[in-house]
Protein backbone atom coordinates (compact mmCIF):
# COMPACT_ATOMS: atom_id res chain seq x y z
CA UNK A 1 0.00 0.00 0.00
CA UNK A 2 1.43 3.35 -1.00
CA UNK A 3 1.93 6.27 1.33
CA UNK A 4 0.78 9.50 -0.32
CA UNK A 5 2.67 12.76 0.01
CA UNK A 6 0.05 15.41 -0.65
CA UNK A 7 -0.37 19.14 -0.33
CA UNK A 8 2.64 20.27 -2.32
CA UNK A 9 1.00 20.52 -5.74
CA UNK A 10 -2.30 21.29 -7.41
CA UNK A 11 -1.50 19.60 -10.75
CA UNK A 12 0.28 16.57 -12.21
CA UNK A 13 3.78 15.91 -10.91
CA UNK A 14 6.21 15.43 -13.78
CA UNK A 15 9.62 14.85 -12.14
CA UNK A 16 11.42 13.98 -8.92
CA UNK A 17 14.92 14.22 -7.47
CA UNK A 18 16.53 13.25 -4.15
CA UNK A 19 19.49 15.10 -2.63
CA UNK A 20 22.43 13.55 -0.79
CA UNK A 21 20.84 14.91 2.39
CA UNK A 22 17.58 13.07 1.74
CA UNK A 23 15.54 16.07 0.66
CA UNK A 24 13.08 15.34 -2.17
CA UNK A 25 12.20 17.85 -4.89
CA UNK A 26 9.17 17.49 -7.14
CA UNK A 27 8.26 19.52 -10.21
CA UNK A 28 4.77 19.79 -11.68
CA UNK A 29 2.70 21.46 -14.35
CA UNK A 30 2.29 25.22 -14.18
CA UNK A 31 5.74 25.95 -12.77
CA UNK A 32 5.07 24.31 -9.40
CA UNK A 33 8.12 23.20 -7.41
CA UNK A 34 7.95 21.59 -3.97
CA UNK A 35 10.40 20.23 -1.41
CA UNK A 36 9.66 17.33 0.96
CA UNK A 37 11.43 15.99 4.02
CA UNK A 38 11.84 12.27 4.63
CA UNK A 39 8.57 12.15 6.54
CA UNK A 40 6.63 13.41 3.53
CA UNK A 41 5.97 16.86 4.94
CA UNK A 42 6.17 19.83 2.59
CA UNK A 43 9.43 21.69 3.31
CA UNK A 44 9.01 24.47 0.75
CA UNK A 45 7.02 25.55 -2.28
CA UNK A 46 7.65 27.89 -5.17
CA UNK A 47 6.03 28.78 -8.49
CA UNK A 48 8.72 29.42 -11.05
CA UNK A 49 8.55 32.47 -13.34
CA UNK A 50 6.57 31.99 -16.55
CA UNK A 51 4.59 29.10 -15.08
CA UNK A 52 6.00 26.66 -17.63
CA UNK A 53 5.80 23.00 -16.66
CA UNK A 54 8.70 21.83 -14.49
CA UNK A 55 9.96 18.87 -16.51
CA UNK A 56 13.20 17.91 -14.75
CA UNK A 57 14.93 18.59 -11.44
CA UNK A 58 18.41 17.53 -10.31
CA UNK A 59 20.39 18.19 -7.13
CA UNK A 60 24.08 19.01 -7.11
CA UNK A 61 26.14 16.09 -5.83
CA UNK A 62 28.84 18.33 -4.39
CA UNK A 63 26.48 20.98 -2.98
CA UNK A 64 23.20 19.28 -1.94
CA UNK A 65 21.57 22.64 -1.28
CA UNK A 66 21.81 23.56 -4.98
CA UNK A 67 18.90 22.48 -7.18
CA UNK A 68 18.63 22.82 -10.96
CA UNK A 69 15.11 22.96 -12.35
CA UNK A 70 14.07 22.87 -16.01
CA UNK A 71 10.91 24.78 -16.96
CA UNK A 72 10.16 25.62 -20.57
CA UNK A 73 13.42 26.54 -22.30
CA UNK A 74 15.08 27.74 -19.09
CA UNK A 75 17.01 26.20 -16.21
CA UNK A 76 16.66 27.89 -12.83
CA UNK A 77 19.32 27.49 -10.15
CA UNK A 78 17.84 27.44 -6.65
CA UNK A 79 19.06 27.30 -3.07
CA UNK A 80 16.79 24.87 -1.21
CA UNK A 81 17.80 26.35 2.15
CA UNK A 82 15.87 29.45 1.16
CA UNK A 83 13.45 28.57 -1.62
CA UNK A 84 12.68 31.92 -3.18
CA UNK A 85 13.42 33.52 -6.54
CA UNK A 86 16.06 31.62 -8.58
CA UNK A 87 19.65 32.60 -7.88
CA UNK A 88 20.22 32.60 -11.61
CA UNK A 89 18.56 31.43 -14.80
CA UNK A 90 20.30 29.70 -17.70
CA UNK A 91 18.74 30.14 -21.13
CA UNK A 92 20.66 28.01 -23.59
CA UNK A 93 17.96 25.79 -25.13
CA UNK A 94 15.61 26.89 -27.88
CA UNK A 95 12.77 24.46 -27.11
CA UNK A 96 11.26 22.83 -24.03
CA UNK A 97 13.76 20.89 -21.93
CA UNK A 98 12.90 17.26 -21.19
CA UNK A 99 15.80 16.14 -19.02
CA UNK A 100 18.71 17.58 -17.02
CA UNK A 101 21.88 15.77 -15.98
CA UNK A 102 24.87 16.81 -13.85
CA UNK A 103 28.27 15.14 -13.95
CA UNK A 104 29.94 13.87 -10.78
CA UNK A 105 32.34 16.80 -10.66
CA UNK A 106 29.49 19.34 -10.78
CA UNK A 107 31.39 20.97 -13.63
CA UNK A 108 28.91 20.37 -16.45
CA UNK A 109 25.14 20.42 -16.87
CA UNK A 110 23.43 18.75 -19.85
CA UNK A 111 19.95 19.83 -20.95
CA UNK A 112 18.09 17.74 -23.58
CA UNK A 113 15.16 19.36 -25.41
CA UNK A 114 12.34 18.93 -27.92
CA UNK A 115 14.48 20.02 -30.86
CA UNK A 116 16.76 17.04 -30.30
CA UNK A 117 19.56 19.23 -28.95
CA UNK A 118 21.63 18.52 -25.85
CA UNK A 119 23.21 21.72 -24.59
CA UNK A 120 26.19 21.11 -22.33
CA UNK A 121 26.94 24.07 -20.05
CA UNK A 122 30.20 24.67 -18.21
CA UNK A 123 28.98 25.61 -14.74
CA UNK A 124 32.07 27.71 -14.06
CA UNK A 125 31.72 30.02 -17.03
CA UNK A 126 27.95 29.43 -17.53
CA UNK A 127 28.66 29.02 -21.25
CA UNK A 128 27.66 26.29 -23.68
CA UNK A 129 30.71 24.17 -24.44
CA UNK A 130 29.01 21.53 -26.59
CA UNK A 131 25.80 21.29 -28.60
CA UNK A 132 25.01 17.64 -29.32
CA UNK A 133 22.04 16.50 -31.38
CA UNK A 134 19.40 13.85 -32.08
CA UNK A 135 17.24 14.02 -35.22
CA UNK A 136 14.06 14.06 -33.14
CA UNK A 137 13.06 14.93 -29.56
CA UNK A 138 15.84 14.05 -27.10
CA UNK A 139 13.98 12.53 -24.17
CA UNK A 140 16.77 11.57 -21.77
CA UNK A 141 20.45 12.23 -21.07
CA UNK A 142 22.72 10.90 -18.31
CA UNK A 143 26.37 11.32 -17.37
CA UNK A 144 28.29 8.17 -16.59
CA UNK A 145 29.43 7.98 -12.93
CA UNK A 146 33.15 8.68 -12.39
CA UNK A 147 33.47 9.82 -16.02
CA UNK A 148 32.66 13.54 -16.09
CA UNK A 149 33.33 13.83 -19.83
CA UNK A 150 31.15 10.90 -20.88
CA UNK A 151 27.39 10.77 -21.29
CA UNK A 152 24.65 8.73 -22.97
CA UNK A 153 21.40 9.95 -24.51
CA UNK A 154 18.29 8.64 -26.22
CA UNK A 155 15.37 10.09 -28.13
CA UNK A 156 12.25 9.66 -30.21
CA UNK A 157 14.48 9.06 -33.23
CA UNK A 158 14.96 5.59 -31.65
CA UNK A 159 18.67 6.34 -31.30
CA UNK A 160 20.82 5.65 -28.25
CA UNK A 161 24.15 7.50 -28.31
CA UNK A 162 27.42 7.56 -26.41
CA UNK A 163 29.23 10.91 -26.25
CA UNK A 164 32.55 12.28 -25.07
CA UNK A 165 32.52 16.02 -24.43
CA UNK A 166 35.84 16.41 -26.21
CA UNK A 167 34.08 15.50 -29.47
CA UNK A 168 31.01 16.99 -31.17
CA UNK A 169 29.97 13.72 -32.80
CA UNK A 170 28.84 10.61 -30.92
CA UNK A 171 31.48 7.97 -30.27
CA UNK A 172 28.87 5.29 -30.90
CA UNK A 173 25.15 5.03 -31.60
CA UNK A 174 22.53 2.40 -32.27
CA UNK A 175 19.00 2.40 -33.65
CA UNK A 176 16.68 0.39 -31.39
CA UNK A 177 14.53 -0.66 -34.33
CA UNK A 178 17.55 -2.23 -35.97
CA UNK A 179 18.90 -3.97 -32.86
CA UNK A 180 19.20 -7.67 -33.56
CA UNK A 181 18.33 -9.94 -30.65
CA UNK A 182 19.54 -12.98 -32.53
CA UNK A 183 16.23 -14.44 -33.66
CA UNK A 184 12.84 -13.34 -34.92
CA UNK A 185 10.37 -12.20 -32.29
CA UNK A 186 6.66 -11.32 -32.51
CA UNK A 187 7.59 -7.82 -31.42
CA UNK A 188 9.82 -7.31 -34.45
CA UNK A 189 6.85 -7.00 -36.81
CA UNK A 190 4.91 -4.99 -34.26
CA UNK A 191 7.67 -2.42 -33.95
CA UNK A 192 6.53 -0.83 -37.17
CA UNK A 193 3.17 -0.16 -35.50
CA UNK A 194 4.61 0.51 -32.05
CA UNK A 195 8.19 1.68 -32.72
CA UNK A 196 10.80 1.67 -29.95
CA UNK A 197 10.82 5.40 -29.32
CA UNK A 198 13.34 5.75 -26.48
CA UNK A 199 11.96 7.51 -23.40
CA UNK A 200 14.37 7.03 -20.51
CA UNK A 201 17.96 6.15 -19.62
CA UNK A 202 19.70 5.22 -16.40
CA UNK A 203 23.37 4.36 -15.78
CA UNK A 204 24.44 1.84 -13.13
CA UNK A 205 26.86 2.91 -10.40
CA UNK A 206 29.76 1.11 -12.13
CA UNK A 207 29.38 3.52 -15.07
CA UNK A 208 29.76 0.80 -17.70
CA UNK A 209 26.19 -0.52 -17.80
CA UNK A 210 23.07 1.45 -18.68
CA UNK A 211 19.44 0.69 -19.34
CA UNK A 212 16.94 2.17 -21.79
CA UNK A 213 13.14 2.03 -21.70
CA UNK A 214 11.12 2.43 -24.90
CA UNK A 215 7.62 2.80 -26.28
CA UNK A 216 7.46 -0.84 -27.37
CA UNK A 217 7.34 -1.88 -23.71
CA UNK A 218 10.85 -3.31 -23.75
CA UNK A 219 13.89 -2.63 -21.61
CA UNK A 220 17.33 -2.92 -23.15
CA UNK A 221 20.57 -3.18 -21.21
CA UNK A 222 23.86 -2.06 -22.74
CA UNK A 223 27.49 -2.32 -21.69
CA UNK A 224 30.08 0.30 -22.63
CA UNK A 225 33.49 -1.00 -23.67
CA UNK A 226 35.90 1.77 -24.59
CA UNK A 227 34.41 4.03 -27.25
CA UNK A 228 31.40 1.83 -28.03
CA UNK A 229 28.59 -0.10 -26.37
CA UNK A 230 26.78 -3.34 -27.09
CA UNK A 231 23.35 -4.63 -26.16
CA UNK A 232 23.56 -7.49 -23.67
CA UNK A 233 19.99 -7.96 -22.53
CA UNK A 234 16.52 -7.21 -23.87
CA UNK A 235 13.16 -8.17 -22.41
CA UNK A 236 9.49 -7.28 -22.53
CA UNK A 237 8.88 -5.37 -19.31
CA UNK A 238 5.50 -3.65 -19.75
CA UNK A 239 2.38 -4.11 -21.86
CA UNK A 240 2.57 -0.41 -22.83
CA UNK A 241 5.45 2.02 -23.21
CA UNK A 242 8.26 2.14 -20.63
CA UNK A 243 8.28 5.74 -19.41
CA UNK A 244 11.03 5.41 -16.78
CA UNK A 245 14.02 3.24 -15.88
CA UNK A 246 16.19 3.71 -12.80
CA UNK A 247 19.21 1.77 -11.57
CA UNK A 248 19.37 1.57 -7.78
CA UNK A 249 22.72 2.62 -6.28
CA UNK A 250 25.43 0.04 -5.89
CA UNK A 251 24.41 -2.77 -8.21
CA UNK A 252 22.33 -4.02 -11.10
CA UNK A 253 18.83 -3.72 -9.64
CA UNK A 254 16.69 -1.80 -12.10
CA UNK A 255 13.28 -0.18 -11.58
CA UNK A 256 11.00 0.32 -14.56
CA UNK A 257 7.77 2.29 -14.72
CA UNK A 258 5.26 2.07 -17.54
CA UNK A 259 2.22 3.56 -19.13
CA UNK A 260 0.44 0.38 -18.00
CA UNK A 261 0.51 1.70 -14.42
CA UNK A 262 3.06 -0.83 -13.14
CA UNK A 263 6.38 -0.34 -11.37
CA UNK A 264 8.67 -3.38 -11.63
CA UNK A 265 11.99 -4.31 -10.04
CA UNK A 266 14.47 -6.38 -12.09
CA UNK A 267 17.77 -8.05 -11.25
CA UNK A 268 19.50 -7.53 -14.59
CA UNK A 269 22.88 -8.66 -13.28
CA UNK A 270 21.72 -12.15 -12.40
CA UNK A 271 23.31 -14.96 -14.38
CA UNK A 272 20.92 -16.22 -17.06
CA UNK A 273 20.96 -20.01 -17.53
CA UNK A 274 20.66 -20.05 -21.27
CA UNK A 275 22.71 -21.32 -24.21
CA UNK A 276 23.36 -17.75 -25.32
CA UNK A 277 26.83 -16.57 -24.40
CA UNK A 278 27.36 -13.09 -23.12
CA UNK A 279 28.87 -10.61 -25.50
CA UNK A 280 31.82 -10.22 -23.18
CA UNK A 281 32.56 -13.97 -23.23
CA UNK A 282 32.63 -13.94 -27.03
CA UNK A 283 35.38 -11.37 -26.81
CA UNK A 284 37.43 -13.59 -24.52
CA UNK A 285 37.82 -12.14 -21.05
CA UNK A 286 35.41 -9.73 -19.42
CA UNK A 287 36.75 -6.41 -18.15
CA UNK A 288 37.39 -5.97 -14.43
CA UNK A 289 34.11 -4.15 -13.86
CA UNK A 290 32.18 -7.06 -15.38
CA UNK A 291 34.02 -9.64 -13.29
CA UNK A 292 33.41 -7.67 -10.12
CA UNK A 293 29.70 -6.98 -10.55
CA UNK A 294 28.65 -10.15 -12.39
CA UNK A 295 27.91 -10.68 -16.05
CA UNK A 296 25.01 -9.51 -18.15
CA UNK A 297 23.80 -11.89 -20.82
CA UNK A 298 22.28 -11.12 -24.16
CA UNK A 299 18.80 -12.61 -24.14
CA UNK A 300 16.75 -13.09 -27.29
CA UNK A 301 12.97 -13.17 -27.34
CA UNK A 302 12.83 -16.94 -26.97
CA UNK A 303 14.78 -16.79 -23.72
CA UNK A 304 12.71 -14.14 -21.99
CA UNK A 305 10.99 -16.67 -19.75
CA UNK A 306 13.96 -16.38 -17.39
CA UNK A 307 13.66 -12.60 -17.08
CA UNK A 308 10.97 -12.00 -14.50
CA UNK A 309 10.41 -9.07 -12.15
CA UNK A 310 11.51 -9.52 -8.55
CA UNK A 311 8.84 -7.11 -7.37
CA UNK A 312 5.62 -5.91 -9.00
CA UNK A 313 3.88 -2.75 -7.81
CA UNK A 314 0.40 -2.31 -9.25
CA UNK A 315 0.48 1.45 -9.12
CA UNK A 316 -2.54 1.92 -11.39
CA UNK A 317 -1.53 5.22 -13.00
CA UNK A 318 0.80 6.11 -15.86
CA UNK A 319 4.27 6.65 -14.38
CA UNK A 320 5.82 10.07 -15.07
CA UNK A 321 8.97 9.68 -12.96
CA UNK A 322 10.70 7.27 -10.59
CA UNK A 323 13.16 7.97 -7.82
CA UNK A 324 14.58 6.17 -4.82
CA UNK A 325 15.21 7.52 -1.32
CA UNK A 326 16.49 6.22 2.00
CA UNK A 327 13.73 6.90 4.53
CA UNK A 328 14.01 5.81 8.16
CA UNK A 329 16.79 3.39 7.29
CA UNK A 330 14.93 1.68 4.44
CA UNK A 331 14.80 2.23 0.69
CA UNK A 332 11.59 3.60 -0.76
CA UNK A 333 10.41 3.96 -4.35
CA UNK A 334 8.99 7.40 -5.11
CA UNK A 335 6.49 7.54 -7.97
CA UNK A 336 5.13 10.61 -9.77
CA UNK A 337 2.08 10.17 -11.97
CA UNK A 338 -0.86 12.13 -13.38
CA UNK A 339 -1.99 13.09 -9.87
CA UNK A 340 -0.78 15.90 -7.61
CA UNK A 341 0.65 13.49 -4.98
CA UNK A 342 3.89 11.53 -4.66
CA UNK A 343 3.35 7.81 -4.00
CA UNK A 344 5.90 6.08 -1.75
CA UNK A 345 6.39 2.29 -1.71
CA UNK A 346 8.74 0.16 0.42
CA UNK A 347 11.50 -1.81 -1.28
CA UNK A 348 12.52 -5.23 0.07
CA UNK A 349 16.01 -5.37 1.55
Amino acid sequence: MAVQWSGGHSSSILCLAVSADGLVASGAEGGELSLWDGAGSAAGQLRLPGRDDVTSVVFSGQRPSSLYSAHGEAVSVLDVRCLREPLERLRVNEEEINCLALNDADSALAAADDSGAIKVVDLGSKKVTRSLRHSNICSSVAFRPQRPQSLVSCGLDMQVKLWNLQKARPLWSTNLQECDTGEESPQAAGQFLNPPLAHSLSVASCGNVFGCGAQDGRVRIFRVTGARFEQELEFQAHSLGVSQVLFLPGGYWLLSGGNDGKVLLWDVGKQQKSPAKSLQRRKGQAPASSRKHGKLHKVSSGEQAGVVPKLTIEHGEKVNWLSCAEIKGSRRVLVADQSSSVSVYPLPE
